[in-house]
């Protein structure tokens, strides 16, 4: 008979093991930028003192002007797939409801990404009686799809500028093709009447939203999201400039996503995604290093300075509506 306590002790020993993966690969990634710095700075030069005349460079004002209404136009098209996955697995809801508890559950994705989608599951339990594991199950679909939607555009990326992308991101075209292969098999697995394998484990409520949907519904998820990046390739190139490195559209096109699929390796600061830069821009080490820090990591931030202005909404839906339970389909 197994001893009950090692269900519990290995999951937990498998996050510790995550978590610290993820700082030893920031550690590495930070070493990394202080020594490119130290590089371009010269000898007898501080790499932070370099880095900090970058910093006092920088237009903050035109900065400002670019990064806030990109934040908006996240935010709007962020709550756009939040709320066509809820009313397509879930409940009718309005989208005007839904902004305001998706804005403020960036602040609460500060500390942990669980926890925001948490806050979502609990409003919808609350207004509108959908149990929360079907919540779930639309959240996990839209974060299946956000592979996908990263997956497609850093295909693109690889696919225009693969010969100045460092030699790592020629795995891509070959997750690609895997990738396809398995959403056609994970397809047919859920809508095929008879499986040879896992018939009850796709029976239950979190895997609901995967039961009903169609090919094209995950396809139109991935098309809502990318205007979400076109706007960045925009805005990132503009800011660049800001930072005194030039990058072109077509470039930027290139290189952008890749880079943002390269955020799903963990780490906190975005450490992947601010290593790259100084790689593909080594003649700009600082620049792009401050460049990439400041992007990667404000746009958090600006997300969750604008849930604030929301969180007194959200918090008097929350509490002062609360509906039937919904019926389960």
């Amino acid at each position: 008979m197994s001893d009950p306590t090692t269900v519990e002790v290995r999951p937990r020993h498998a996050s510790r093991v995550v978590h610290l993966l993820s700082w030893l690969i920031t550690l590495a990634c930070f070493a990394y930028l202080y020594r490119r710095i130290g590089a371009a700075a010269g000898p007898g030069a501080s790499p932070l003192a370099y880095l900090a005349q970058v910093f006092a460079g920088v237009p903050w004002t035109q900065w400002l002007a670019l990064m806030l209404p990109y934040s908006l136009l996240f935010l709007a098209i962020d709550t756009l797939v939040l709320w066509r996955a809820i009313n397509w697995f879930n409940a009718p809801v309005a989208y005007t409801s839904l902004l305001p508890v998706r804005a403020s559950a960036y602040i609460l994705s500060i500390l942990n990404e669980q926890v925001g989608k948490g806050a979502i599951a609990v409003y919808l339990n609350r207004t509108r009686g959908v149990p929360g594991w079907q919540v779930g199950s639309s959240l996990l679909f839209i974060m299946f799809c956000e592979f996908y939607y990263l997956l497609s555009w850093a295909t693109l990326g690889y696919a225009l500028q693969h010969e100045r992308l460092p030699a790592v991101f020629g795995a891509i075209p070959w997750i690609a093709a895997g990738a396809l292969l398995f959403f056609a098999g994970f397809v047919w697995w859920f809508r095929a009447e008879r499986v040879p394998f896992g018939a009850a484990l796709r029976e239950r409520d979190l895997l609901r939203a995967f039961r009903r949907a169609k090919p094209l519904q995950y396809a139109t998820i991935v098309l809502l999201r990318s205007p979400a990046m076109i706007g960045a390739v925009f805005v990132y190139s503009r800011c660049a400039a800001l930072f005194g490195v030039e990058i072109s559209l077509g470039e930027m096109l290139g290189f952008l996503p890749a880079i943002f699929f390269g955020t799903l390796v963990p780490g906190p600061f975005r450490a992947v995604a601010v290593a790259l830069w100084p790689t593909l821009f080594p003649e700009h080490a600082a620049e792009m290093t401050a460049f990439g820090f400041v992007q990667h990591n404000s746009f958090v931030l600006f997300n969750a300075a604008i849930g604030l202005f929301f969180l007194r909404r959200a918090n008097r839906e929350l509490v002062g509506r609360v509906s039937p339970p919904a019926e389960r389909a």
